[in-house]
């Protein structure tokens, strides 16, 4: 079961929740909310489509979970140099308020992706993209309307990249197969995938699902 699954009473739970008005509720309950209805009609056929999504992105109480979850994660400034404790500095409403209006208006720009070299176990190196806090808010927002519409297309065997989900449910997984008779093991890995991912066949995958011109539009800039 993912995150997106109800358990046994959550029915029941959400009843009052609709009771209680919207604003009265915590961010991070309001997006879960927003995240299993989306995922339910998501689940209800791979050839449901969804026509509207972009206004959800700017929507307050997505950037500010958003902003919660970047701040979270901490990570180095990007290009502008701006770190987690100056977008503190300078007002968190003051600049989650900025970009929404960017993304309202549609012109928001993300800057340049900063580079940096990262030390590998075998002696060579991956590069890795750190992106401005700014982008990172919008990403993560982007990413919480969009995840559990594709979540719902993943098969149960699927472990890599997925929300509470880790190598560890992929060992428990082995384990119980292996218990089960099952003794084929099949590994394969895409050397240096994230480098080299075709993005224009990514965006026809994407488009399989997501009709909204303006948020297509935004995962291209």
């Amino acid at each position: 079961m993912n995150k997106y699954q109800e358990q046994d009473g959550a029915t029941a739970k959400q009843c009052l929740l609709f009771k209680r008005k919207k604003r009265e509720l915590p961010d991070a309950e309001r997006v879960l909310t927003l995240q299993r209805n989306l995922y339910r009609r998501a689940k209800q056929s791979r050839k449901n489509k969804f026509y509207v999504l972009y206004d959800k992105v700017f929507l307050l109480y997505i950037l500010r979970e958003a902003w919660v979850r970047v701040r979270r994660n901490n990570g180095s400034a990007g290009v502008d140099g701006m770190r987690i404790e100056d977008v503190e500095l300078y007002g968190v409403d003051r600049c989650l308020e900025e970009l929404r209006e960017d993304l309202r208006q549609q012109t928001y720009r993300p800057e340049a992706v900063k580079r940096k070299l990262i030390a590998k176990a075998n002696g060579k190196t991956r590069p890795l993209g750190i992106p401005t806090v700014r982008d990172r808010i919008a990403q993560t927002a982007c990413l919480l309307i969009l995840e559990p519409i594709f979540e719902a297309d993943f098969d149960e065997s699927s472990y890599g990249f997925r929300p509470k989900r880790s190598s560890k449910g992929t060992i428990r997984e082995i384990k119980e197969q292996l218990q089960q008779g099952n003794r084929s093991v099949y590994d394969a890995d895409l050397s240096q995938y994230f480098d080299i991912i075709p993005h224009a066949k990514l965006m026809i995958a994407l488009k399989e699902r997501i009709t909204d011109p303006r948020i297509l539009r935004l995962i291209n800039k």
